[in-house]
């Protein structure tokens, strides 16, 4: 194609001096023909290019885009912590997206821009050495032109692209949070900060094409002279006989042709620029192995389920420990409750149990092998979580239980369901377990959220079983069903309990009481109730609650 398109210019000057200076039609005809034909093949190459480049950059970015979400899924989760959503989101959608240009419109179309110009210049040379210094003597400025538009231009998108992450993020975070905005009668404030990140956004987007604004005029102008040039010299060599007139044709032509990929390269370099940006940010994240997690190599088979944190130590941010030696034991089908004031540590302690975060000081032990030697993937296959929170996807009933697992059969799940007494409600949905829950289970009651949350729990069977004030946000007659489907779980199994209604724990082998990171009190329900201690108060307050 870079061949193909100044080749024309050289034959219609072949043409012009041989043929049409001669008055040879059936020459000028042939020549027409072969011009004719070589536009047909360019213009083949044109189509298969296209189909080619935007093959390659759209499987460019499927594999990038894979790559970065499957690094994503086994990072740490103090990185997500301290990362808002909006930007993760837009370094896996919007800039592997503008990577995708680089490859359809950017490395391979400079490629030929740069060897079209390269062909033009050899033709010119070998057609005028002369004629082709005068029309390049602009060059220089064209360069000096060329150089600071790039530095501008990658300054500009530079802003471009962060001013995006910033918009995705809090149009993420409000759009999550609209209950809370239009609960406080924020809907104005908030909309305003909008108007103000969405005016900076634009405002950064007007600076990068101000300078495209300058820059195309500034080519049309250099381009202008160099015709006007050429018209000047070759005109007073074709009237003095050292040059014909098909050369002077063929150098306006070589000139059009040599100013047109310019042009585009100007285009091709702001998609160049926005994907080298975007490439530098989705790098920075996934070449910072700081936030994955470390892994053990020894995989855990079927286990007893005997769990030990012994003298563990453990803070979010350095320094500020949120656990201080803790130590404790739960033999094979045990259950121990763990009790405290908010943020007392008791969900750190399950979290670091399922090593979402890593302990400072102290040891984890599972059937006596440290955590830290084992593989995640196996230890977390060992454990099922019930939390407070309950995060369903959209999709279906049965979809939110599977989690898209092949090995559960829908047998498994409606039995599972039966036996913890949520079967009942989920066949009275219009669809049943085929019904839809829409985002974040919007479509269900809290209680009900929690019941399927126990299904999933249950469905893989687990040795080991998490429950975090399971429920501490439903009201008395979903508690009764669900303190039924608890007891029903933990039958057999080991293990850790965290509640605030106390109701949930009574019959715990051994209630933990901490507070501020330590463990103050530890027994079961009748010793801790024997001393005048923090369980007994906060047993006595939830009493009188109750009774009132």
């Amino acid at each position: 194609m870079a061949f193909l398109g100044p080749f024309r210019p050289f034959l219609i000057q072949y043409t012009l001096d041989t043929y049409v200076v001669n008055n040879d039609m059936n020459g000028l005809i042939l020549m027409s023909i072969i011009i004719f034909v070589l536009l047909i093949i360019q213009s083949l190459f044109q189509v298969w290019s296209t189909i080619l480049t935007n093959f390659l950059g759209q499987s460019v970015i499927r594999d990038l885009r894979d790559y970065v979400y499957k690094y994503l899924t086994g990072l740490k989760l103090k990185f997500y912590d301290q990362t808002p959503v909006g930007t993760l989101v837009t370094r896996t959608i919007s800039d592997i997206e503008t990577i995708a240009d680089v490859f359809s419109e950017g490395f391979i179309n400079i490629t030929g821009d740069l060897l079209q110009i390269i062909f033009i210049l050899i033709l010119m040379f070998y057609s005028d050495w002369q004629l082709t210094l005068i029309s390049l003597s602009v060059l220089p400025i064209l360069l000096c032109a060329g150089y600071l538009f790039k530095e501008a231009v990658r300054k500009s998108f530079i802003e471009v692209r962060n001013e995006v992450a910033r918009l995705n993020t809090f149009v993420q975070e409000h759009i999550q949070g609209m209950q809370l905005v239009q609960l406080f009668n924020r809907e104005q404030k908030e909309f305003e900060k909008f108007k103000e990140i969405n005016r900076v956004h634009r405002d950064a987007n007007i600076r990068s094409v101000f300078y495209y604004s300058v820059f195309f005029p500034i080519v049309e102008i250099i381009a202008a002279i160099s015709t006007a040039l050429i018209v000047w010299y070759g005109a007073k060599e074709v009237i003095g006989e050292t040059t014909s007139i098909g050369t002077l044709i063929a150098f306006m032509m070589y000139i059009n042709l040599f100013f047109r990929p310019i042009r585009q390269l100007a285009d091709r370099f702001n998609t160049l620029q926005m994907g080298m940006v975007a490439s530098e940010r989705i790098f920075k994240l996934i070449d910072n192995q700081e936030n994955i997690e470390p892994n053990g190599l020894k995989k855990l088979g079927s286990i007893e389920g005997n769990i030990e944190f012994a003298n563990v130590w453990f803070a979010y941010n350095e320094g500020d420990y949120v656990l201080r030696n803790i130590s404790l034991k739960v033999n094979k089908g045990h259950t121990v409750a763990l009790v405290g004031a908010t943020g007392a540590g008791k969900s750190s302690v399950i979290n670091l149990l399922s090593r979402f975060y890593e302990i400072e000081k102290g040891h984890i032990f599972i059937d006596g092998l440290d955590i830290k030697t084992l593989d995640i993937l196996s230890v977390r296959q060992q454990i099922s979580v019930v939390l407070q929170d309950v995060f369903l996807f959209s999709g279906t009933v049965m979809d939110n239980i599977k989690l898209f697992n092949k090995n559960i059969t829908d047998e498994q799940i409606i039995n599972t369901a039966k036996l913890l007494g949520a079967h009942t409600f989920i066949s009275q949905l219009p669809n049943g377990y085929q019904q839809q829950v829409r985002e974040r289970g919007a479509a269900l009651s809290v209680g009900q959220r929690q019941l399927i949350s126990f299904i999933r729990a249950m469905v893989n069977n687990p040795k080991l079983l998490v429950l975090d004030e399971a429920t501490s946000s439903v009201d008395n007659e979903t508690e009764e069903i669900i303190q039924k489907a608890i007891y029903t779980m933990m039958k057999g199994r080991t293990s850790i309990v965290i509640a605030h209604r106390l109701s949930t724990i009574q019959y715990a082998n051994e209630i933990i009481v901490l507070e501020k990171g330590e463990i103050v009190e530890r027994g079961t329900h009748e010793q801790l109730l024997s001393i005048d201690g923090f369980y007994k108060k906060l047993y006595k307050i939830q009493f009188v609650q109750h009774n009132q």
